[in-house]
């Protein structure tokens, strides 16, 4: 009889066809997963992000899929339609709750992605009473209670319970894995994590390899003409602080500039920018494209934005940074000029950095390099290489795989060690 491949057991709460955030992220790995041999099965909950809003077509109590080679289970959770504060923690404890009661199968390992924080801790207590043996891995996409800080939400004594949930999670965790070195140096110095147990495994773009793209074709197809455009793609959240943006394109209006801010995306500040830049010219808004027609727009635009809330330093890499480096053009952020994602965009040399909150600093970074074709083209290509070398897919998944089975491996080397068989033998 042969042997059972290894299974593994994914949770989190977003999946695809989610088409940004954590989401294409997690299905890559258990794509990949499957792919390398593993048994994999992911318990998650209907598509809902960033829109904050089921998918038509989904919102059943449970429903099973079999997505490329995976056994999914998608559970009905709470979704707000405004997601702050107390309806944002009633939503992961719904989705908790539905963790608890669902079904793992006999897995090999867990793979738990945080956020969210506390549906991963009722995962894990889960896993601390029934499949202790079975090793634990939390992988960290965000630090959230460093985000709550960073993003100046009052939580109030809130703030000590997250902490706490936090740091239980990560310190009861076989494996913690991280995706940047800088998150590694939080992990261990704010949650007493042993380095040993921390594994830095970094993200890559998630856009499928586009063919070449004509610029002009593209630009025209946008209905844009000479003036520099400056792309805003993804979430727009608190976090993103893109009120900055709207000062920015004001100013740029008020200057004659010939520029245009696009915001390509949705997210739960999305209807209120708009609202705020119905009297601004320089300012688009675009709703989510397909694939296709995403990685034409970014080709299409002269700069790529990050614009990050001030005091937004070490709670996320932003995902749309692999994206962006994929494309070619060059990437102005607008952060904490000595936070991870100016540190990131140093790396790679793929770009320039201007401070959090400085719309004047903002605009004249994009209209510099906008009248700087060859620096442009010579940072984006920068960026273009980073992707191909540091932030490859294969390369990240390899060694996920890698890492599991050394962590199976091991657990079953402790059970036989430890029963009563092996030690009558010895």
């Amino acid at each position: 009889m042969s042997r059972l491949a290894p299974a593994v057991t994914l949770l989190g709460v977003n999946y695809p066809p989610e088409p940004t955030g954590i989401s294409p992220y997690t299905g890559a790995v258990a794509r990949g997963l499957a792919e390398r041999g593993y048994r994999t099965r992911v318990v998650t909950t209907h598509p809902h992000y960033p829109d904050w809003r089921v998918a038509t077509g989904y919102g059943q109590w449970s429903r099973n899929e079999l997505l490329d080679g995976v056994r999914v289970t998608r559970a009905l959770h709470y979704v707000p339609r405004k997601p702050s504060g107390l309806r944002r923690l009633l939503s992961e404890l719904s989705f908790g709750g539905r963790l608890l009661a669902s079904r793992w199968g006999r897995p090999s390992a867990v793979i738990a992605v945080s956020p969210a924080l506390f549906s991963s801790a009722m995962a894990a207590a889960k896993h601390l009473l029934f499949l202790k043996p079975v090793p634990f891995v939390v992988w960290v996409q965000d630090l959230y209670w460093l985000g709550l800080a960073e993003t100046g939400q009052d939580v109030g004594r809130a703030g000590v319970v997250i902490r706490a949930t936090e740091r239980w999670l990560l310190r009861r965790a076989t494996k913690v894995v991280v995706i940047h070195d800088r998150f590694k140096t939080r992990v261990v110095e704010d949650f007493g994590v042993d380095p040993s147990r921390v594994e830095v495994i970094r993200n890559w773009t998630h856009l499928p390899k586009a063919g070449p793209i004509d610029r002009a074709v593209a630009r025209e197809r946008r209905g844009w003409g000479t003036e520099t455009v400056v792309l805003h793609a993804g979430n727009m959240g608190v976090k993103q602080g893109l009120d900055n943006v709207l000062d920015a394109a004001q100013l740029a209006a008020d200057a004659g500039e010939n520029i245009r801010f696009v915001l390509l995306g949705n997210g739960a500040e999305r209807d209120r920018l708009l609202e705020a830049s119905r009297s601004i010219p320089t300012v688009e808004f675009i709703a989510p494209l397909p694939d296709d027609e995403f990685a034409e727009a970014m080709a299409a635009a002269d700069v790529l934005l990050v614009n990050e809330k001030v005091g937004v330093s070490e709670m996320a890499v932003p995902s749309k940074l692999t994206s962006y480096f994929s494309t070619g053009r060059p990437v102005l952020a607008a952060t904490d000029i000595r936070g991870i994602t100016a540190d990131e965009i140093r790396a790679a040399e793929g770009g320039v950095v201007v401070e959090a909150g400085r719309p004047e600093q903002l605009l004249a970074a994009a209209l510099s390099l906008g009248k700087e074709p060859e620096r442009a083209e010579a940072l984006g290509a920068n960026g273009k290489k980073y992707r191909e070398t540091v932030l490859d897919e294969t390369f990240a998944i390899d060694r996920f795989a890698t890492l599991l089975s050394l962590l199976i491996d091991g657990a079953k080397s402790k059970r036989q060690t430890s029963s009563p068989t092996t030690r009558s033998n010895r």
